[in-house]
């Protein structure tokens, strides 16, 4: 692992430097989900402040992801990288110490502005700093990291709530923080993208349109899908991303080419992604609250119960990792997906008021797994479907498709909950999570099906090799139409 890695260290610091980063960023999409209770009894605030402690933090992160990656390829990955870290960690600290409920959700998108820098860069400078034939492992194991992050999120704010207090779900980003900065400073190699000048008006579009959206998703389920702020959102964020579409395929140097879009395999896994987290993230959401609310259990209680489901990609995905540089990303990103779904239904079809641990625990170890599948070879093909110097943006386009689909699939499956069923009694919720968690099965589902028309791996594995990674596309002429 000491040969051929980057000059300021070796792979094995930053696949950890990368990984802890994105395992913080990760985490605060869902680790304060389980400490409102205890914010609303220090802070106070009603409802529609509470759910912005969330929302705050997803819609900065999502808007501001591509252009974060952009900043890095521009003015440098490892400095920008620095930068995303110092918002993150002060913004944490901002967040513990709130007086108030308004400063906490002020310090929360602040939170996501660190994020959207930090997050996109993350798989950049990896890619960088690891052998082209040991990336799968390494995207293995920075897969495993993060999606444990994302998925344990309600059991890491519910046992610091529990047993210490909610500040603690931000004091615990300062130390790593703090660590990461010289660690980071020293042990990664600075390197840059095309080095063309940023694309104000396409930032702006993208931008724009992004919040729209993203805003209206997450207002939908508490306002209704008729609201006139929640339609003016998507209505006008849907028309600011058209007008986003239709400026990058005539400008020069567009912060998001979409050329890459004519690649099966960049336009496979991102709309993969987008699928995968509509229905996994709607399926946590409404899972933890089942847990808790119909079958009794503490927040800690439900969230080591679900450790079937969210601990097993740190069992699983070092080993996809392994199996995608083998036999390549496409049937293991499939297989994860159509598994991931079977979980989902078969939770859906063992939901009671009163169901047994036991008769969940198969649906969890194979939504786990699926899951495990699915991250570690997503991310390969991310970064072997565009040329070197693209694979910034690249990575920011798809962390931000990811977060539109997780807004989106709470969205949805709150709004087919809320009309089966309700939070009036145990039979209530359970009568609109299962047609919830059929809902995201059919999504997740639908995603394996999109992952199984990207290209196959049969051009990429045998020939590619360290020597080679600077001229990614001529050894895969199918996945890079761009030049000709």
């Amino acid at each position: 692992m000491s040969q051929q890695i980057s000059s300021r260290g070796g792979a094995a610091w930053a696949l950890v430097i990368t990984s802890v980063a994105g395992f913080m960023a990760a985490l605060d999409n869902l680790v304060v989900t389980t400490a409102l209770p205890s914010i609303r009894e220090d802070l106070g605030g009603a409802l529609h402040d509470l759910e912005w402690t969330v929302s705050a933090y997803t819609l900065t992160f999502a808007v501001l992801l591509m252009f974060g990656a952009a900043l890095g390829d521009r003015f440098g990955r490892r400095r920008l990288f620095l930068v995303g870290i110092t918002v993150f960690t002060v913004s944490s600290a901002a967040a513990a110490l709130a007086p108030g409920i308004d400063s906490l959700i002020a310090a929360r998108a602040i939170q996501g502005v660190g994020a959207a820098i930090m997050m996109p860069l993350t798989l950049t400078l990896l890619t960088a700093a690891v052998p082209a034939a040991k990336r799968g492992m390494a995207y293995g194991i920075w897969g495993a990291v993060n999606g444990l992050a994302v998925a344990s999120g309600p059991l890491i704010g519910g046992s610091l709530t529990e047993h210490i207090s909610w500040q603690w779900i931000f004091w615990l980003n300062v130390p790593l923080g703090i660590v990461l900065l010289p660690l980071a400073r020293l042990r990664l190699a600075e390197s840059y993208g095309t080095g063309a000048r940023l694309d104000i008006p396409g930032t702006l579009l993208a931008s724009g349109g992004l919040f729209g959206i993203v805003y209206g998703l997450v207002r939908s389920p508490a306002e209704g899908w008729t609201n006139p702020l929640v339609l003016t959102g998507l209505l006008t964020g849907g028309a600011l991303l058209v007008a986003f579409v239709l400026y990058s395929t005539r400008a020069k140097n567009p912060m998001l080419p979409m050329r890459l879009f004519r690649s099966r395999a960049f336009s496979g896994i991102n709309a993969a992604s987008l699928l995968m987290f509509l229905g996994m993230f709607g399926s946590i959401f409404l899972l933890s609250q089942y847990m808790q609310g119909v079958l009794g259990y503490s927040p800690t209680e439900a969230g080591l119960r679900m450790l079937p489901w969210t601990g097993m990609p740190m069992l699983v995905a070092p080993i996809a990792g392994i199996l995608s540089d083998r036999i390549g990303g496409r049937p293991v990103v499939a297989a994860g997906l159509f598994l991931q779904a079977a979980g989902l239904g078969y939770m859906a079809s063992v939901a009671t008021a009163d169901a047994s641990y036991a008769s969940q625990l198969p649906g969890l170890i194979m939504s786990g797994i699926g899951m495990a599948l699915f991250f570690a070879p997503a991310s390969n093909l991310v970064m072997s479907s565009v040329r070197p110097h693209e694979q910034g943006i690249a990575s920011g386009a798809n962390n931000a498709l990811r977060e539109i689909g997780g807004a989106l699939g709470i969205a949805i499956m709150a709004s087919v909950f809320s009309a089966q069923g309700g939070y009036e009694s145990g039979q209530a919720f359970v009568d609109g999570l299962r047609p919830a968690l059929v809902t995201g099965a059919a999504l997740v589902a639908l995603a394996g099906v999109a992952a199984l028309l990207i290209p196959g791996r049969r051009h990429p594995v045998p020939p590619q090799s360290p020597t080679s990674s600077e001229s990614a596309p001529k050894p895969e002429p199918t996945l890079e139409t761009v030049s000709g």
